[in-house]
């Protein structure tokens, strides 16, 4: 209500009811919102906290909410305010809201230290009065920094002039300077008085509180809000016609009809027109609602859930998955790298070894591999893992018997440009399944079984390329308003990644980012929503089912 200014109630007969029109007229209070009238049997819709209220007022106005918990014996200062609100919408009272400002000092020091200028002065007086520029300076002992901003006050205060002279600028103390001397300021009377505690705005001179303001670190502002209450014309009607305070049972109980009490209160109305805040209770983020929303799908698809550490050595992010170690993925353009020393460690040297050869001479698998030197050194080199395929090889390699069926959801890093789709931190969600006779049919079905559960009526598939699976497809799913989107990558892995980790069997894999699959879903046109600290956004969007 803070701004509104006003005061005037109209009090009417209409029907044998008081009607109550209120308008904004003038300086000071304020009256009802409501615009037009309010028809009402005024005692009779009054709540049992509002004529509370009223009678309190009725001993003196305007007075504070906390003068009105004291005077009522009210519980609760939200009392008050509550049953105030609702009698300003009626009304039946205003309110007034002004902001004070009270100040205090930062440090204690600037009221038991002199001001630079009072200890400038000083040393002025100590020259006879007179002093070069430069000779005052010495005699200080300030800064620089602090003989300026002292001189500059001493001449804004009148203490002293600077006048140019034949062997450089001359300082020379004023009339006013030598009453100064006998005498405080105005700013160090009010700094004496801050000494003992915080001052509001109108007991400071304006022109005082202004200058202490331009002082760096001096003083601090503290805002709070003061409320009035008045009775206006028809609430002081309404109480002058003899308003009772009666007691209020919001509901009719046992006890009330056994003992004959229900006779002496009030049974409060139930409004079904009455307003209702909106109730947000707690609840997880959406992209926590939706990883639970796809961990749930997994674990009834018969997959187990993994994880790995966020640092990886090159070898499980790039040489394992049969990427060349010159491959510009590898560059710090594009790759977090980490200055760990030592550096990772690599798996058991039998494996190392076939990794190793298979990228030289393509080993067993039937290639011919990258034909160039396999380097360790480059393998062991510590990475933010850019992609969760890492974590999946690792545990098929741990795990070459098959069938194995495993997923995971976790964290991946990038040197990606932060814009509307893109985010240096996602999450990607990754399934393998490794079985003998696992073929393209089962990995098709697989995945559009998956994502018929995420809610999309249909899926197709159209070929792409990856460096690590062989086939590779691109899924796509139709939206509801039939648009087709890509929902991420899939293959099967090729020869060169499974043979030298010892993996026999077929290793069906696809992977999707998480914050892409929420935003096509979602409708949401920027990744960086899912990260903002928007509570409306959160509390009012609709649970993930």
């Amino acid at each position: 209500m803070s701004g509104y200014i006003g005061r005037a109630v109209v009090t009417t007969l209409e029907n044998g009811h008081r009607t109550f029109a209120a308008r904004r007229v003038g300086k000071g209070f304020i009256a009802s919102p409501n615009s037009g009238a309010i028809s009402v049997d005024a005692a009779e819709s009054l709540s049992y906290l509002e004529r509370k209220v009223l009678l309190a007022l009725k001993e003196g106005d305007p007075a504070t909410p906390e003068d009105l918990v004291k005077r009522g014996k009210f519980r609760e200062l939200v009392e008050v305010m509550n049953a105030a609100s609702w009698l300003v919408s009626k009304g039946l009272v205003a309110m007034r809201e002004r902001v004070q400002r009270h100040y205090r000092l930062t440090s204690k020091k600037w009221a038991s230290k002199p001001l630079p200028e009072r200890t400038l002065l000083a040393k002025l007086h100590g020259a006879r009065g007179i002093e070069s520029l430069g000779a005052l300076r010495k005699r200080a002992k300030m800064s620089e920094e602090v003989f300026s901003i002292a001189l500059g006050w001493m001449r804004k205060k009148g203490w002293a002039t600077v006048d140019r002279a034949p062997g450089g600028a001359r300082v020379s103390i004023t009339d006013a300077g030598k009453a100064a001397l006998e005498e405080k300021g105005r700013d160090e009377l009010v700094l004496a008085r801050l000494k003992g505690g915080e001052l509001p705005e109108e007991e400071i001179d304006p022109s005082v509180l202004r200058d202490l303001r331009t002082r760096r670190e001096v003083v601090k502002e503290r805002e709070s809000v003061r409320r009035e209450i008045r009775l206006t014309r028809a609430g002081r009607t309404l109480v002058d016609d003899g308003l009772v305070l009666k007691e209020e049972a919001s509901q009719l109980t046992s006890d009330l009809l056994l003992t004959g009490r229900w006779r002496e209160v009030d049974i409060r109305p139930y409004d079904v027109r009455a307003f209702a805040p909106s109730v947000h209770p707690g609840k997880k983020h959406i992209l926590s609602q939706y990883i639970g929303k796809i961990r749930g799908i997994f674990l009834s698809m018969g997959f187990t859930e993994i994880e790995g550490d966020f640092v990886q050595p090159a070898f499980w992010v790039f040489d394992a998955l049969f990427q060349p170690q010159d491959h510009p993925a590898r560059d710090q353009l594009d790759t977090m790298y980490v200055d760990a020393k030592p550096r990772v460690g690599l798996p058991p040297d039998d494996v190392v070894g076939r990794v190793a050869e298979t990228h030289e001479t393509g080993g067993r698998t039937g290639s011919e591999g990258w034909r160039y030197r396999w380097s360790r050194e480059e393998a062991e080199r510590a990475v933010l893992r850019p992609h969760t395929t890492p974590i999946t090889l690792k545990y098929l390699a741990e795990h070459p018997d098959p069938p194995q069926k495993a997923f995971i959801i976790g964290r991946n890093f990038r040197r990606d440009a932060m814009d509307w789709k893109r985010l240096p931190e996602f999450q990607q969600i990754e399934g393998v399944v490794m079985e003998e006779g696992a073929n393209l049919s089962m990995l098709l079905g697989t995945i559009a079984e998956f994502y018929r559960r995420m809610g999309f009526a249909r899926v197709k598939f159209r070929p792409g390329y990856f460096p690590y699976t062989e086939p590779s497809m691109e899924p796509e799913g139709m939206l509801p308003d039939g648009r087709w989107i890509e929902l991420g990558g899939s293959g099967i892995f090729r020869v060169e990644v499974t043979e030298p980790l010892g993996i026999k069997a077929p290793v069906l894999a696809w992977g999707l980012g998480l914050e892409r699959l929420v935003m096509v879903i979602e409708g949401i046109t920027d990744v960086r929503q899912l990260y903002w600290s928007d509570i409306d956004w959160l509390r009012n969007r609709s649970a993930v089912r």
